[in-house]
């Protein structure tokens, strides 16, 4: 099984979401069965680490995130992978304008697929230090629910 997050830049909500499933994934003894990445529609940072709130933030909780680096997602990643997230509503539309036509990858809002009051991950990138919090906050509950489903998948 591969999952694919997927935001802006790759620097911020996607990496935080790659690493806190990957923390989530060791606990449940699940992460030789699942292979996990993340990728961000724009190229604006391609190649460099994420984001030194979303690090520190990380970091807090006991999740590193200083081994990855930005990437750009791709439509090869539609074949690659079997589950595709976006943090927003804006990454969703791009994700589905790039998707070949015989892409195997559901594609999904992550916060949708697990809660009915929020949708979007919000973007921190020109907030506060808090807005790292709350970015972790969701990405957690969620992904508690994701390995969940990912364990029933298996």
């Amino acid at each position: 099984m591969r999952v694919l997050f997927v935001c802006l830049g790759n620097i911020c909500r996607s990496p935080t979401a790659e690493g806190v499933l990957r923390h989530k994934l060791r606990e449940a003894g699940l992460a030789d069965q699942v292979e996990v990445a993340s990728a961000g529609t724009g190229d604006w940072h391609v190649g460099k680490p994420p984001d030194k709130r979303s690090q520190a933030a990380a970091k807090l909780r006991g999740y590193d995130l200083s081994t990855q680096r930005a990437q750009q997602v791709t439509r090869a990643d539609f074949t690659t992978y079997d589950l595709i997230l976006a943090m927003d509503n804006s990454n969703l539309r791009h994700l589905k304008a790039l998707q070949p036509a015989k892409g195997k990858a559901e594609l999904d809002l992550f916060l949708r697929r697990f809660q009915s009051e929020i949708d979007e991950v919000p973007d921190p990138y020109h907030d506060s230090d808090q807005g790292f919090e709350t970015v972790l906050d969701l990405i957690e509950r969620a992904s508690d629910l994701l390995v969940i489903e990912l364990k029933g998948r298996l």
